[in-house]
């Protein structure tokens, strides 16, 4: 069911929820246009609304302009007064920005704070993601390298960088069960793991054999220690054992038909996962065992499938049922649309 869309002011690539207590309701929605001619450049956007799924409205309370971005997260639950949003930019810069103003809910109109900022690379900065104490980030770089960079007391400092892929690294995670280990993706079709308590880091593993196309996505599992799974161009989403990584577990491995963009697990409800999927819009899988199955579709978008995410906190109860809301988004129509699967969600 639809709750409510908008358009945004540059082509969507990204959205988040933030998951922080008091805050659920705020979305962050970013953008990366380029501009072509003889100076092109790449201009962006983070834009925060508030969420009403009884009002069925989503309002916008701040807009900062930005590079173009490739990729935005909010820091984990914990450790810090006020929500961090992290920003990867086209300009090679790292920035993180607190979220100031807006601890009442929706009633307040909050906006966003620059306080960190660093140069990571002259390549751009695609991916990005925080280790689960919120004290580490890693970057994926356009040239193939990853950068983890420290975070403390509003500074950001990089600790270690090295060139890991060939082509593009457009995915990079720590693992949240392990955090001394970070994953790494690329368009050289490689899918990797590197121990961070090596300097320089340890190569784990790399599987270069299973992935057809670029590997664009690395999502582990909030439940499974032992459960990941990767999104890649040549359109499947596959279920990898972490403790056996020489193949995925076959039987789970599902094409969603179109590239596998983005893959976000549901915040409570083990095995469900949203997924983004460039071409043929968004997909809910449920993976459970040997099984792997889509359970809906969304196509009320008509562009490139991006940008997904799922609200954070307690499900809602709708009709007798419990509910989650979902937030998509679409590049070139710059659509930004929050609906309710119609799917149960079984605890």
């Amino acid at each position: 069911m639809d709750v409510a869309h908008c358009y945004l002011d540059g082509n969507a690539d990204a959205v988040e929820f933030c998951p922080h207590n008091s805050y659920h309701h705020v979305i962050a929605a970013s953008t990366y246009t380029l501009q072509e001619g003889d100076q092109p450049s790449r201009s962006g956007s983070i834009s925060l609304f508030n969420v009403d799924p009884d009002k069925g409205g989503l309002d916008l309370f701040h807009r900062v302009e930005t590079a173009g971005i490739f990729d935005t997260k909010w820091n984990p639950v914990g450790g810090y007064a006020n929500p961090l949003l992290a920003q990867a930019g086209a300009d090679g810069y790292l920035k993180i920005h607190s979220l100031e103003g807006c601890s009442n809910g929706a009633e307040d109109r909050g906006y966003l704070k620059e306080i960190a900022s660093k140069k990571v690379s002259n390549s751009m900065c695609l991916y990005l993601d925080w280790n689960p104490s919120a004290t580490s980030l890693t970057v994926g770089l356009s040239d193939g390298s990853v950068s983890i960079i420290s975070f403390s007391e509003s500074k950001l400092e990089i600790q270690e960088e090295w060139k890991a892929h060939d082509f593009e690294l457009w995915a990079t995670s720590f693992d949240i069960h392990q955090p001394q280990l970070v994953y790494t993706g690329s368009d050289d079709c490689k899918f990797s793991c590197w121990d961070l308590r090596d300097s320089p880091s340890n190569l784990v593993f790399q599987n270069s054999k299973i992935h057809k196309m670029g590997v664009c996505c690395i999502a582990k599992s909030l439940h499974n220690p032992n459960s990941l799974l990767t999104g890649s161009y040549d359109e499947y989403l596959r279920v990898w054992d972490v403790r056996s990584i020489s193949k995925p577990v076959n039987e789970t491995s599902i094409c969603l038909g179109g590239g596998v963009w983005r893959l976000k697990h549901h915040p409570f409800v083990p095995g469900l996962v949203l997924a983004a999927c460039m071409h043929n819009g968004f997909a809910i899988v449920k993976t459970k065992g040997d099984e792997a199955k889509v359970i809906e579709t969304y196509q009320k978008h008509g562009s490139l499938a991006y940008g997904a995410d799922w609200q954070n906190g307690e499900p809602m109860q709708k009709d007798g049922k419990q509910k989650t809301l979902a937030a998509t988004c679409s590049f070139y129509d710059r659509l930004l649309r929050v609906w309710i699967p119609e799917s149960d969600i079984v605890m």
